[in-house]
């Protein structure tokens, strides 16, 4: 009996041809994204923090302006993001490079279209529920699957990060409208993130309600949670936050951000010798 392995991009194949030349194949994913666990959870929260007040750090800390900040971000989620699609299995600081320049490109678009395209958070809101909806839709119907966790193909992969980019465009441009327009104000909204927030933590352990479902409604949430998080962090005293600025806190959710990287990536290695 011969053993050949075979590598598409995503997905291991090992083959065996038995004696009587029938080839059963296997497939076996390769690991490129993390489990979601409550340390996924707590990265998610610091990457996209870190996102906000970074974004704040150069458009107006640093006075770059918002067009040529956008440039910088942009640019950048697309080479964190080829990065990622090209690599061979999961690397945490890769992969969270990613989160990270997606939560500032996120922000630029959902800028746009709310404010340069005169949209307005309530319509940009849904135009973006819209727009996520489809995306799962159709990678639903071209993979059979929405899992978070294996990726089939290199097409699923894509899929998944163009849900993550738009999972952290339309968290950004909710919490906006939490703010801004529904009338509960900056406390109010938190106070109704982190409740939804509690509401699908208890749904995971004392209900049937899709997990999938569940994964991508706090994905959305957790962006305007961290951005609330990141006003805690940056303003002043009289506003009700720590006084950090957008250099400190930047500073403090990188720090933060990398130890966690480093556990992650000690723990992935270890998994892997196994």
């Amino acid at each position: 009996m011969s053993q050949t392995l075979l590598i598409n991009n995503t997905a291991k194949y090992f083959e065996w041809k038995t004696y009587f030349g029938n080839i059963t194949r296997r497939r076996i994913y390769i690991k490129k994204l993390p489990e979601i666990t409550l340390l996924f959870w707590i990265m998610k929260i610091c990457a996209t923090t870190l996102g906000e007040t970074g974004g704040d750090l150069f458009s107006m800390t640093f006075n770059i302006g918002y067009s040529i900040s956008s440039v910088i971000f942009i640019t950048l989620f697309f080479i964190t993001v080829i990065a990622q699609l090209l690599s061979k299995k999961y690397i945490p600081v890769l992969y969270w490079a990613v989160i990270v320049s997606t939560s500032t490109a996120g922000t630029t678009m959902s800028d746009f279209i709310d404010r340069t395209l005169g949209l307005g958070y309530a319509l940009g809101s849904g135009i973006l529920i819209f727009i996520l909806i489809t995306i799962l839709s159709l990678w639903r119907w071209d993979e059979k699957s929405l899992s978070v966790t294996k990726i089939k193909s290199f097409k699923g992969e894509l899929y998944y990060w163009t849900a993550i980019l738009f999972s952290n465009t339309l968290g950004t441009a909710f919490g906006d409208f939490l703010s801004d327009n529904s009338g509960l104000g900056f406390a109010g909204g938190a106070l109704l993130i982190g409740g939804l927030l509690a509401l699908i933590v208890i749904a995971v352990y004392f209900t049937k309600i899709s997990r999938i479902f569940l994964f991508w409604t706090a994905f959305v949430l957790t962006r305007p949670f961290g951005a609330t998080f990141g006003d805690l962090l940056t303003k002043s005293h009289e506003k009700g936050g720590l006084d950090f600025g957008t250099i400190g806190s930047s500073l403090i959710l990188f720090f933060i951000l990398t130890l966690l990287i480093i556990y992650a990536t000690v723990k992935n290695n270890r998994e892997s010798l196994q």
